[in-house]
């Protein structure tokens, strides 16, 4: 059976045999809702973490906790990606993600009666819920690549990036309304963004619900000569473990990839604590952390571009050249808005670079039927990584200051500049 319609059919099974002609017009509409709910998941996920540290700060009432909130929302696509991904495995990509939008969903209510209520707990229980919606908008970017040709996954990797763009650079910009919106609810104006957050995050499970037919995961396993049983037995974090292990390649995919959203991360989620010591309000704070997203979303098509064209090491390497001179920008700011702003933009495309190039070369670095667990182990271990950061970030700041965070940042690149150089020389 064959579908040709560029139009989603709901009565279309969930995996089917499809001709390679119809392949072009069936990777087009899959992209096209995987970007729809980029930018619904995006608009989610900027509106509430351009605020989640300082909210975290005004409910704990210390600057050195403000860290727990990155560390929160990181925990949540942590501790879901590796049940997310066995669900996917077994059941597609659709079932994952609606999951992961409703949790998140639920997260973001959650927060948002910890700030009522003052509890600071319940504030980082509801934030790593609220995580959970990054952990479908991550887990999207491997949706594009199932079905993609081998010689353009990273430009569709790099295609649904690009799409949290839209609403990822609004998302900041609105957190300001957001937060008077709820003014006579009761609700502290900060905890104002998850409220909205919660309501896209829905509206974003919905549309992945109803249009995202037929599954790209189980359409690409049905079109590949995988055994069935082999397929079944790859779900594992087991097998996942060892297809990395038994791949030089893969291995420094997942370095890139966590190195990358560690240094993103542990630098990014305390800069508008640092913004606010040198007098920044909630505004500058959204739009300073905008142009980050820009950085991070807005160029990914010219990262997919490069890492296909020159291949994946050759942004691996830019990313680690990137997030260098990004932690040298912003370590040095001191009460520079500006060059704040401009170390957190160049920060973006070093992580865009790592992210696009590393979820490629993981991609390509593993078979078939042990993908889906590999990249559940590979979301896994980034946002650990990341959490653990988070939680180093915030005492690093309030110990020694915004300029040390980032130079310890920068360390964090060694590895993964390490393991390019010897791959490359491998290759050589």
């Amino acid at each position: 059976m064959t579908h040709t319609s560029d139009a989603p059919d709901a009565t279309l099974p969930e995996h089917i045999p499809v001709a390679e002609a119809d392949l072009p017009a069936l990777r087009r509409r899959i992209q096209a809702v995987l970007i729809g709910t980029q930018v619904l998941g995006g608009l989610g996920i900027a509106t509430g973490v351009a605020l989640a540290a300082v909210l975290a700060r005004d409910v704990s009432g210390s600057e050195a906790l403000s860290g727990l909130a990155s560390t929160a929302t990181v925990a949540g696509p942590a501790l879901l990606a590796m049940p997310l991904a066995s669900l996917m495995a077994s059941r597609g990509r659709r079932a994952g993600l609606v999951l992961a939008y409703l949790i998140g969903a639920v997260g973001a209510g959650v927060a948002v009666l910890g700030a009522v209520v003052d509890s600071f707990p319940l504030l980082l229980a509801g934030l790593v819920g609220f995580g959970a919606g990054s952990s479908a908008n991550l887990a999207a970017r491997f949706a594009a690549a199932d079905l993609a040709e081998p010689d353009r996954r990273a430009r569709a990797i790099s295609t649904v990036v690009w799409a949290t763009t839209i609403g990822a650079v609004l998302g900041p910009n609105i957190a300001a309304p957001a937060g008077k919106s709820v003014s006579g609810l009761g609700v502290p104006a900060t905890a104002g963004p998850f409220l909205w957050a919660a309501g896209v995050f829905v509206a974003a499970a919905v549309l992945v619900a109803l249009l995202l037919r037929p599954d790209p995961l189980l359409t690409a396993r049905a079109l590949s000569s995988a055994d069935p049983a082999k397929t079944a037995e790859g779900r594992s974090l087991r097998a996942g473990m060892r297809a990395v292990r038994e791949s030089p390649k893969a291995r420094l995919a997942l370095v890139t990839v966590a190195a990358t959203h560690t240094a993103m991360v542990s630098i990014m989620s305390m800069t508008p604590v640092a913004l606010t010591h040198h007098g920044a309000d909630i505004r500058l704070i959204g739009l300073v952390i905008s142009g980050h997203i820009a950085g991070m979303f807005a160029f990914s098509p010219v990262m997919g571009w490069l890492a296909d064209r020159l291949g994946r090491l050759s942004v691996i390497g830019l990313a680690v050249g990137l997030l260098g001179i990004a932690a040298l920008v912003a370590g040095t700011s001191g009460s520079s808005h500006g060059q704040t702003a401009a170390g957190l933009f160049i920060l973006g495309l070093g992580w865009s670079a790592g992210l696009v190039s590393g979820s490629a070369l993981l991609t390509d670095s593993v078979p078939q039927d042990a993908r889906a667990a590999v990249q559940g182990l590979s979301d896994t271990i980034m946002n650990a990584a990341a959490g653990l950061g988070g939680i180093a970030a915030g005492l690093i700041v309030s110990q020694a200051g915004y300029g040390p965070l980032n130079a310890i940042a920068a360390c964090l690149l060694l590895p993964m500049a390490a393991l390019a150089v010897l791959s490359a020389v491998r290759k050589a």
